[in-house]
């Protein structure tokens, strides 16, 4: 009897414990953000896409009209220490350098091959003329079927230092949940970053599920042409078409998508007239910015709060105080999301 009682109790143990094992796996199907930490942040989404997607609600917003902008390094996947078009160009320039030896005693060629070699304090020396003239030189020239098979190729194999994982890896799990979530309700996705578009539409639809027709960045000029047998090819050229950073986000947004976004994220004062572009319109409006301020799990950048200063991700206070007058909301990665990578345990 004693015997049957035990067996009673455990069996009423375990059955409570697959209960609660299910009850968890129910609520992280049904839970469109299960990465969130339940707070501000969170809830501001959940609230957006009901009032802005349900028939009958005063902010209710036309399908057509639904149109979702997102900011790419350091808002979707990682920027720090280096962006990763940046580091596709470094790494690009042993191979030029062998074709060009002469290039080999050139600043800045010069330069990148001290970075490659271990000097890290050499990165410094390198100026924003010195980084246009190696994108050039790495980066155009050639048709934009040889780039993008050149950067897939690169992406394929690098690695980031710190992680050793594809570039490609280093998405933050709660935005690829917000962009899921946003396209189930009936949002458009796009990509609008200070990044080259070319490179950027390479991977963008297998990584975040966002087409090539809708990523903006930074575009370069293209000629017509024929190769020998007369087939007709777009060449990659070292002409600036479209700076799409800062006033040239929202500017971009005009020319490339023709519709205000109801929602934008970024990360940076790159992305400020972005927001307020967006939060400019009528009716629901969600402006949102994530802070790197979880150096444990990611990166601790600002200097808004006190944080470390940086030259790639500025986070600073005033842009800051612009969020807090304006209300945009601001994410806190330390406080706000429970997992930033989907490789984490």
């Amino acid at each position: 009897m004693k015997r049957l009682a035990r067996y009673s109790v455990f069996a009423r143990i375990v059955a409570l414990g697959t209960l609660l094992v299910f009850s968890l796996y129910a609520q992280a199907q049904t839970d469109p953000l299960h990465s969130w930490n339940d707070g501000p942040a969170k809830q501001a989404i959940l609230a957006f896409v009901e009032n802005t997607t349900t028939q009958g609600s005063p902010e209710f917003v036309p399908p057509e009209e639904r149109i979702a902008t997102f900011d790419q390094d350091g808002t979707l996947w990682v920027e720090h220490p280096m962006y990763t078009q940046v580091m596709y160009v470094l790494e690009s320039v042993p191979a030029l350098v062998k074709a060009k030896p002469e290039l080999a005693k050139v600043a800045p060629f010069s330069t990148v091959l001290e970075v490659l070699k271990g000097d890290r304090a050499a990165i410094a020396k390198l100026t924003m003329p010195d980084l246009m003239k190696l994108l050039a030189a790495t980066s155009t020239g050639m048709s934009v079927e040889t780039f993008s098979a050149e950067a897939k190729k690169w992406l394929a194999e690098a690695k980031d230092p710190r992680w050793k994982k594809p570039y490609t890896e280093l998405t933050y799990l709660p935005m690829q949940e917000v962009l899921k979530y946003l396209r189930a309700n009936g949002y458009k996705t796009f990509i609008v970053t200070g990044g080259g578009q070319d490179f950027v539409r390479v991977y963008s639809d297998a990584v975040y599920g966002i087409p090539p027709e809708q990523v903006v960045g930074t575009a370069g000029g293209t000629k017509y042409g024929y190769d020998k047998d007369g087939k007709p090819f777009l060449t990659k050229e070292p002409k600036l078409l479209l700076n799409d950073n800062n006033a040239g986000k929202p500017e971009s947004i005009h020319l490339m998508i023709g519709r205000r976004p109801h929602a934008a994220f970024g990360n940076s004062t790159g992305d400020r007239q972005m927001l307020e572009y967006t939060k400019a319109g009528d009716g629901a409006r969600l402006a949102m910015l994530v802070l790197h301020d979880d150096a444990t799990r990611e990166y601790a950048y600002g200097p808004a709060q006190g944080l470390p200063a940086t030259k790639i991700g500025t986070f600073s206070d005033a842009l800051m105080a612009e969020a807090k007058q304006q209300g945009w909301i601001v994410i806190s990665m330390k406080n706000d999301w429970k997992r930033i990578f989907a490789f984490e345990p």
